[in-house]
C-alpha cells in the first residue's frame, strides 16, 4: 500500500477528514478536522517506508505487537494506548490493513458523544 491508497481507502469511511500535521503525517479524524477523533496516521517520505499507525482492541493489540513488521505505536502505544504500527506488510497484508482502518474508524467513532455520532449520521 502507498500514501495516496491510504488516503483514498480513508476517504471513504463516514464522516472523516484528513489534515497534514505532526510534520509531514497524514492524519485522519472521525468528527471533522477540529474536535474530530484520529483514527489513523500514516507517513512516508525518502527517508521512511510507509508506516500507517491505527487504534485497535487490546487483544489485537496484545497479538499484533508480536507480529513481524508489526510494533506497539510510538508515543501512543508508551502512553497506554492500544494502537499500534503496521511498517511493513511482512505480517499484515493491506487486505487485512484495511479492515484494521475500518475498526479503528468504529472505535474511535464509539467514543464520541451520542449527539455527535447523530449528527454525523454514525449511528445505527
Amino acid at each position: 500500500m502507498m500514501l495516496a491508497e491510504y488516503d483514498a481507502f480513508c476517504a471513504t469511511l463516514p464522516a472523516t477528514s484528513h489534515v497534514v500535521q505532526w510534520g509531514d503525517a497524514h492524519v485522519w479524524k472521525v468528527g471533522g478536522q477540529v474536535g474530530g477523533k484520529v483514527f489513523a496516521i500514516a507517513r512516508e517520505s525518502a527517508d521512511e517506508a510507509f508506516a500507517v499507525t491505527f487504534k485497535c482492541s487490546w487483544a489485537s493489540y496484545d497479538i499484533l505487537k508480536e507480529q513481524p513488521g508489526l510494533r506497539p505505536a510510538p508515543y501512543l502505544a508508551s502512553r497506554g494506548m492500544s494502537w499500534i504500527q503496521r511498517q511493513t506488510d511482512e505480517g499484515m497484508p493491506d487486505e487485512v490493513l484495511l479492515d484494521y482502518l475500518r475498526e479503528s474508524h468504529r472505535l474511535i467513532a464509539s467514543k464520541l458523544s451520542k449527539r455527535v455520532r447523530a449528527e454525523l449520521g454514525l449511528e445505527a
